[in-house]
């Protein structure tokens, strides 16, 4: 399965999740995911972005509400649809277009910074995903992506909940073996029993990876890792919406900044690596 064949599953989900994600039921996003992202994003005012894998725009609109020039791109035009309309709706200066993560349409090194909101984790080839993010970033460009945490999102995984329905743990299995698009059915849990049974249930292809590789491709991509995140829902949110109450046992989400190194940096150490720089001495 490649990113186009994956593309035609999310357009087929698209109208679906952005009727149920704008009504308010994507509730992990709201409530957990996004907040925590911007929280641990940097000053973006007057910086040029490109959001990877917008979807309907929900973010890149946050983000470009915090003085960013923004383009949202996504493989799946019907989510590109929706952005655009929202986009003329309320004017933001958010340039929308239908293209994949693999082959982002932009020169090199043309973006101040890229973020990447919950999409990475859904392309199959991900070392070119995270490489053209590095190619069209200008040095000392910052890539910060959100994605399912791969800890406790296993091929394997359970919730294990006590006599009142709380989450006690989560039980996992099969961490190491990578996923390369199984394709799994399922629809936001705090939407009303009547819209599930209405709307078609989302196929979405899942692609693993650990951790370690997960670093290891950034750090071979040439990127620098400088934060870390694994955002937990305080009681107060929990209070506010229940259903996040499981994301206070584990972490579903994982939050990575990393940087491209600057031309001197990098000049520096294949300097460096040839002898002939300043660790030579």
């Amino acid at each position: 399965m490649d990113h186009r064949e994956v593309g035609r599953y999310w357009n087929g989900n698209a109208e679906a999740w952005t009727r149920l994600a704008r009504a308010g039921y994507d509730v992990y996003r709201d409530y957990l995911n996004t907040p925590a992202f911007l929280t641990m994003l940097p000053d973006v005012q007057g910086l040029s972005g490109i959001d990877i894998g917008c979807g309907e725009g929900h973010n890149t609109r946050l983000i470009a509400r915090r003085g960013a020039k923004l383009v949202g791109i996504d493989i799946a035009e019907v989510f590109i649809r929706h952005a655009a309309e929202a986009e003329r709706t309320e004017p933001l200066g958010v340039e929308y277009r239908a293209a994949s993560a693999v082959e982002i349409p932009f020169p090199d090194e043309h973006f101040d910074f890229a973020t990447a909101v919950m999409s990475l984790m859904d392309i199959p080839e991900t070392g070119r995903a995270l490489s053209e993010a590095f190619r069209v970033l200008k040095p000392g460009g910052f890539l910060q992506f959100s994605i399912t945490h791969p800890c406790f999102d296993t091929p394997h995984r359970r919730n294990l909940r006590d006599g009142k329905g709380l989450t006690y743990a989560i039980e996992v299995g099969d961490y190491f073996r990578n996923l390369e698009g199984d394709v799994t059915e399922w629809i936001f849990g705090a939407a009303p029993e009547e819209l599930k049974q209405a709307l078609p249930r989302f196929r979405t292809p899942r692609f693993t990876r650990t951790v370690g590789q997960w670093m290891n491709l950034l750090i071979e991509t040439g990127f620098v890792i400088e934060r870390v995140e694994e955002p937990r829902p305080s009681d107060e949110t929990v209070r506010k919406c229940p259903h996040v109450q499981d994301a206070q046992v584990v972490a579903y989400f994982l939050h990575v900044r990393a940087r491209r190194p600057r031309a001197d940096r990098c000049l520096n150490a294949a300097e460096a690596m040839r002898g002939r720089g300043p660790a030579s001495g």
